[in-house]
């Protein structure tokens, strides 16, 4: 079954009580059990609910996986993997990443002496380098958030097997449409639902994906204990959104293509990042482990830092805003919104400037949106 059909089909048999087509929002709490510690599948809605478990068996398919879960958020999903580790571990992250997982790493699970060391994984020498004795878990994002940095996924997972890690890839920006990395040895995936998944800024959500049965257990164990499962109304919203995924992406990919080459060739931009470029440093490897090059892209004007933050008030179509992967295209100054969490001095380091500017490109007409972002350079 091709990727279109399991989006549509997969988990989502017709109600057995009633032929709808569409699975229902079971909105119960609580389910009644025919005899004490003996419930009809369900008892408890923290522990399990009928549409969220229509989610989870339509999203694992996506990935070529046995299992998902899904959560109340993309951070609660970070969480439920972090959940699994314990005082004096080690993880080595990726240092481009988004800020909202960069401030749990560091100012949540710091604090239980769990260690972090960031790295470019890009240079995958940096990842063999910070593996120690103590390393359990390789966290991986690719496409990165904000810089777009494209690691091989293949290659960063050989060298975490060497040392038998648990390799974490955060697929958000990428989808299962666009990348598998379960099938290039990843152990897991993590998605935020929030974004393309749902797809319409109408819900928030997260996802963990994977074929490892041990670990499955684990990270359902912790859903259920401390209470992150997602609603019901947010896992129907998230499931109507993947039907339309494919279709989605693929004009998602092609305006931001567009978007992409308008501002590579501008006279007024410094430089742009995206992997569907053919000069950019990761197109290679995105050929060779994605289906498309997605339709995030950040780029750097030629202005000041002050006229940045006005630039990106100043846009008609592209809307200033939180978050990614919506139907309407937004913009966004990492600096001061999403990355705002990450210290000044980090941001610098990692190459975050302070006039980076983030598009999440939406399905708008593309002349449209290459319009919007002409007037607002204008004004440089």
């Amino acid at each position: 079954m091709h990727f279109a059909t399991k989006a549509i089909h997969q988990g989502q048999e017709p109600d057995k009580e009633t032929g709808a087509i569409i699975t229902p929002i079971y909105q119960a709490s609580t389910y009644v059990q025919p005899a004490p510690g003996q419930p009809k599948g369900f008892s408890y809605s923290r522990t399990d609910n009928p549409t969220r478990q229509a989610l989870e068996k339509n999203l694992a398919p996506l990935e070529n996986a046995r299992y998902a879960l899904v959560f109340s958020s993309g951070l609660a999903a970070v969480n439920n993997i972090l959940n699994t580790f314990k005082s004096g571990d080690h993880v080595v992250s990726a240092s481009d990443i988004y800020g909202g997982t960069y401030r749990l790493f560091t100012r949540v699970f710091q604090n239980y002496n769990i260690e972090f060391t960031f790295v470019d994984p890009t240079d995958l020498n940096n990842i063999s380098g910070a593996i120690k004795a103590n390393t359990k878990l390789l966290w991986l994002e690719t496409p990165s958030n904000p810089l777009l940095k494209v690691t091989d996924i293949k290659a960063a997972v050989a060298i975490g097997k060497k040392s038998q890690l648990t390799v974490v890839v955060d697929n958000t920006f990428a989808t299962p449409y666009l990348q598998l990395p379960l099938d290039l040895g990843a152990d897991v995936v993590l998605q935020s639902t929030t974004k393309y998944l749902g797809g319409h800024s109408d819900i928030v959500g997260g996802a963990v994906i994977t074929n490892d049965e041990k670990l499955h257990e684990q990270y359902k164990f912790y859903q259920n204990a401390v209470g992150t499962g997602a609603s019901p109304l947010d896992c129907f919203l998230v499931l109507r959104g993947i039907k339309t995924l494919a279709l989605r992406m693929e004009r998602h990919c092609e305006n931001a293509r567009a978007v992409a080459e308008f501002l590579e060739q501008h006279s007024k931009v410094e430089k742009v990042y995206y992997p569907g470029l053919p000069g950019h440093p990761g197109h290679e490897i995105a050929k060779k482990q994605m289906r498309d090059f997605g339709a995030m892209l950040s780029f750097e004007p030629k202005c000041t830092d002050d006229q940045a933050k006005k630039l990106v008030a100043s846009t008609k179509i592209f809307s200033l805003a939180e978050s990614l992967g919506c139907v309407r295209s937004l913009i966004n100054h990492p600096p001061t919104m999403t990355h705002a969490s990450v210290p000044a001095d980090v941001r610098k380091k990692i190459g975050i400037s302070e006039k980076l500017i983030r598009l999440s490109v939406g399905i708008e007409d593309k002349r449209d949106l290459i319009a919007d972002l002409e007037q607002m350079l204008d004004q440089i």
